[in-house]
């Protein structure tokens, strides 16, 4: 498929109601259609069975910063269904996480790379090179991906490292930081608590970290009274 095929296909996949719904999702978006994820996931699939080469090379120079908001995802989704090796798929993604510019972007390609957890060690080192990015959306990339596929016990300790050490003061970088924070917690409780007791992030994400965790079905109303002792005030 063309880029062009593909805008003709998500055109026709938009809802005039949910462009609206999601204007007010996601701030600052400029062009958006309006199509809902599991059709753009299952477009994504399709698309990713075919030429999909010569769309991501052709999706290098024709999609950037004022194309549609479904049409950068695409790129996204593409690239992580498509079958390629580690290399090649290394290259693809460098060409597209410069271009994520909203949380919507980032996540629903981000959640759905479980290509990461095949090849564990190199995906990991892959997303260690966005450590000391001054980019709030590449750091989001960074901590939503190992969040959604390495918190384990090869993991744990460095996920939580960079939880004390990203410093940014883009909102969802700090809102990433906070839910990896979260599901840390739910898997390795101890090991978090002990992080929250003597964690050097900002006051903000300490506290949304320690919100979050409350909120979550999965942690007892005695633990959750006991964080809520760790709050900043």
């Amino acid at each position: 498929m063309t880029t062009k095929e593909i805008r003709e296909q998500l055109r026709s996949l938009s809802e005039e109601d949910y462009k609206e719904f999601n204007r007010k999702l996601i701030p600052g978006v400029k062009h958006v259609m309006g199509i809902r994820l599991p059709a753009m996931r299952k477009l994504a699939r399709e698309a990713a069975k075919e030429d999909f080469r010569s769309y991501l090379e052709e999706a290098r120079e024709k999609i950037g910063s004022e194309s549609f908001h479904e049409e950068i995802m695409m790129q996204g989704l593409i690239l992580g269904y498509a079958k390629m090796d580690r290399e090649e798929r290394s290259r693809y993604l460098d060409e597209f996480v410069p271009k994520i510019g909203n949380w919507a972007v980032c996540d629903s390609c981000v959640t759905g790379y479980k290509f990461m957890e095949k090849d564990s060690e190199y995906w990991f080192d892959y997303l260690r090179k966005f450590q000391d990015s001054r980019e709030e959306f590449e750091l989001r990339f960074m901590i939503v991906a190992m969040m959604s596929h390495f918190v384990d016990k090869e993991h744990i300790d460095e996920i939580l490292e960079y939880c004390g050490k990203i410093r940014h003061e883009g909102y969802y970088t700090k809102m990433g930081v906070a839910w990896t924070v979260q599901v840390c917690y739910v898997k390795f409780p101890d090991k978090t608590r002990r992080f929250l007791e003597q964690d050097t992030m900002d006051d903000f994400t300490h506290n949304k970290a320690i919100q979050k965790i409350r909120e979550s079905y999965r942690v007892s109303r005695e633990e959750k009274e006991e964080l809520n002792r760790l709050k900043r005030r």
